[in-house]
Order: C-alpha cells, then structure tokens, then sequence
C-alpha cells in the first residue's frame, strides 16, 4: 500500500464491500439475461449494464489489492445455470435494468458522500455518471416502445401558495375528509407501486425455479406482500381521481428448471427488501398527509420483518456473507488472558 495514501475509513471500507457485493450479483444476473435476449434495441443497454458491473468489479478488486482488503466471496458463475431456459422477457430485462439503475442512483449517491479518499470519491463518481447515462438511455427505449409507466398529470400551478391550516397534515381520521394528494405525495405512491411491480414479478421468477421448498414459500410470500401494497397504494390514488400506473409486461417464462443459487436469489431479495424500506422511509418524510405517513411506517414494518425471516434462513444456510468490522475487544483480552 502507498505509504502516503490515507487509510481507508470504515464508511470506505463498507461502501466498497457493498458496492463489490451488488456488482457481483448484477453481473451474474444480467449475463444470464445476454444469453437469451432477442430485441436489438434492447440487448445492448443490458450489455452496457453488464460491462458497467463488470469493469466495476475489476476496479474494485485492483483496489482490494492496494490495500490488501480481503476480497469478498460474493458471486461467480457457480451461481447461474447457463444452460437453464429462458427465464425473463426481453421487456423483463429492460424494466429490471431500470429499476437496478434507480437503485443504483440512490446507493452510489450514498456512498460518494459517505466517502472522502480522492480515488474512491473519483471511483463513485464515475460509477454514478454511467448508472445514469444507463438510467437514461433505458427511460429511452422503454419510451420509444410505449413501455415507460409516466407519472399522471396535473394542472401547472399559476401561483405559490401557503398552508392556512393545521387540517392540511391531517388525514387518519376517518370520519373526515382528506385533502387531495399533492405531487410530492402522488410521485412516491407512484413510484412505490412500480417497484413493488418489480418485486411481484422477481420474486415469482425466483420461487419457480428454485428447487427449496423454504425458498419457494419465502418468495411466494413476498410476492403476496408485494401486491398487497400496490393495491393499497392504488386504492388511495384511485380515491383521489387519479389513473393508476400502466404495468409494464414485464412477464417471466414458465420455465422451472433450477437457474440462479439460493443464495443469490436470497441476497437479490434482501437488497430490494432494504431499496423499499427505504423508498417507504423517504416517501413517509416527504408526504404532509397524516394518512399517508402512517401507511409508509405500517408497511415498513412488514418488510422489515420478511427481511428478517430471510436473513434467518441465510444465516442457517450459511448464506449470508458478513460486512467488514471492527473486532469484538472482549473477545480478544478474554483471548490474551486465556
């Protein structure tokens, strides 16, 4: 390691853990897309996802080898059948590679300001500007095939405004009246039910093709979830006069041959279980209706506790890789005195 290069703070250090964790997944997932995959439109955005992942993996393991950091296990080919049927439609592919880009916007967001090392904040930022050249350019395709769900429109407003009342943050009583969604507050349900979408139709994918009978009950049950919150999502949406979101065809195959490890099937959901915790926790801070606030808070809980249930069944299958940490100093004098 050069001497004169700062130490890797612990922020670091697990930004880079996750970040290595996340790739290693998305790369197995979309080369197994690749294989498949018919639309020429289509295709090569799933390419420049797949190259994404993998020169991200290449860079971090040059840097896992700087400062002699422990690579991960993570994922490898082990963990795809190649030869398995098609699985995903190509419209799957290009929804799925969206909503990992949103993702992604979020999570390197988050791990640029969390940094403060030259060459990694240069590492994040780099990762950030191609996450979003490739979030724009699938908003593209999906616009030029009328696949993009567009958020409802409402009149422009003519003027600012304020508000005069207590009542305008009220909302959980039901023998009142609510005020009407505001577009803070209709832009998080919509985008809530989209992703929840994505969850139904991964988490379908994944409890046909798994040969565990625990796993296929896990997704399953996560599947019903999943639905359970568009719909009250949409009811409260519906109630205010508004359309809501054109689904996607993102449909998956009847194919139940064994395609992806239980192990990453387990961690893909554990990483879209936290993506919409914290949606949820985002949207509850934004929204300024009661009602809405409580519902977040309430469905937040209920992932929470699916996530976990899955992190038990990853821990009892010895599935569940651990986060770099500090070590435990009882431990160790416990150790020195024995």
């Amino acid at each position: 390691m050069d001497q004169n290069r700062p130490h890797l703070t612990a922020s670091e250090i697990g930004c880079l853990w996750t970040c290595y964790m996340n790739n290693s997944m998305s790369k197995v997932i979309l080369g197994f897309m690749l294989k498949d995959l018919k639309d020429t439109d289509i295709k090569p955005a799933v390419q420049f996802a797949y190259d994404l992942s993998s020169g991200c993996l290449d860079r971090l393991l040059e840097l896992f080898e700087q400062e002699q950091y422990a690579i991960p296990n993570g994922f490898s080919e082990q963990d795809v059948d190649m030869n398995a049927p098609w699985l995903f439609s190509d419209f799957f592919c290009l929804t799925y590679v969206n909503h990992m880009a949103k993702v992604g916007l979020i999570t390197y967001g988050a791990f640029l300001s969390m940094s403060a090392r030259v060459d990694i904040c240069d590492f994040f930022t780099q990762a950030l500007g191609d996450t979003t050249s490739l979030y724009n350019e699938t908003n593209k395709i999906a616009l030029s095939k009328g696949l993009n769900a567009r958020h409802p429109y409402i009149e422009v407003p003519k003027e600012a405004d304020y508000v005069n009342s207590k009542k305008y943050l009220s909302g959980s009583n039901p023998f009142t009246s609510k005020r009407p969604l505001n577009a803070v507050e209709i832009s998080h349900l919509y985008m809530n039910v989209l992703t929840n979408a994505m969850g139904v139709s991964l988490a379908l994918a994944f409890a046909q093709t798994s040969p565990s009978k625990t796993i296929q009950n896990y997704m399953l049950r996560g599947k019903e979830i999943a639905n359970k919150h568009i719909q009250i999502f949409s009811k409260i949406l519906l109630d205010n006069d508004l359309p809501t979101p054109r689904l996607p065809d993102s449909s998956v195959s009847n194919s139940i041959t064994k395609t992806f490890s239980d192990k990453l099937m387990m961690f893909h959901m554990s990483l879209i279980s936290a993506s919409g915790t914290g949606n949820y926790a985002t949207a509850a801070a934004a929204s300024q209706r009661s009602d809405l606030v409580l519902n977040y808070e309430r469905l937040s809980l209920e992932i929470g506790e699916y996530a976990k249930d899955g992190a038990d069944i990853m821990i009892k299958n010895a599935w569940l890789e651990q986060p770099p940490g500090t070590k435990d100093r009882k431990k160790l004098t416990k150790k020195k005195q024995g």
